[in-house]
């Protein structure tokens, strides 16, 4: 006697022509992951390494991670000018006693002290660094020139180092000058932009 298959009633008739569930067709479909987020990133997609900004490694901007992570003070601009004449006479004095009073290596450490004079000066006393760094070279050169006989003899030696060291003085004065004029462009721009800001709602 013939028996016939029965299905339980939850499953209900087998339709035909359904389709079947993704993991019974196989295929890509049933290998491929289930895509969701752990740890805030897609989980079966390739997590591809982050690539570094372009230029990060270049000479320029080790410069300018090293600039900002120095000291940042804001002088004034008489405080300027005392920095830069007392730095450079402390140069000075330290170029006699280790290397036989060198006009060259004054010269060269004068260049960043512009610098640093022009970039510590406060915004509202810009204009006021190229004309204290001259002063400040002088000031510093007086333990460094050739000194005669009496006021005289150091008066004349310290013309002439100012004479035969005058490139050095206008590099560092031009240094000054040129970061001052960088920060007074950027300053500008700032204020600008600052104005063309809509207000907040």
């Amino acid at each position: 006697m013939e028996q016939h298959r029965t299905r339980p009633a939850q499953y209900g008739p087998r339709r035909s022509g359904a389709p079947l569930p993704a993991q019974g067709r196989g295929g890509a479909a049933a290998a491929r992951p289930p895509v969701g987020r752990v740890a805030g990133r897609p989980v079966g997609r390739p997590v591809q390494p982050a690539r570094p900004a372009p230029g990060a490694g270049s000479p320029a901007a080790r410069v300018v991670r090293a600039l900002r992570a120095m000291p940042n003070p804001r002088l004034t601009g008489l405080g300027s000018g005392l920095f830069c004449a007392a730095v450079m006479t402390l140069l000075g004095f330290l170029d006699g006693l280790l290397f036989g009073a060198s006009l060259t290596v004054y010269g060269v450490l004068f260049v960043p002290v512009s610098l640093l004079t022009a970039l510590w000066v406060r915004r509202g006393d810009l204009l006021t660094a190229p004309v204290v760094v001259p002063i400040a070279f002088a000031v510093g050169l007086v333990p460094v020139a050739e000194s005669g006989d009496g006021l005289g003899g150091r008066l004349m030696g310290l013309v002439t180092a100012l004479a035969t060291e005058a490139g050095w003085l206008y590099g560092g004065t031009l240094v000054a000058g040129s970061a001052v004029i960088v920060r007074r462009i950027r300053l500008v721009r700032r204020r600008a932009a600052a104005r063309n800001r809509p207000p907040a709602a």
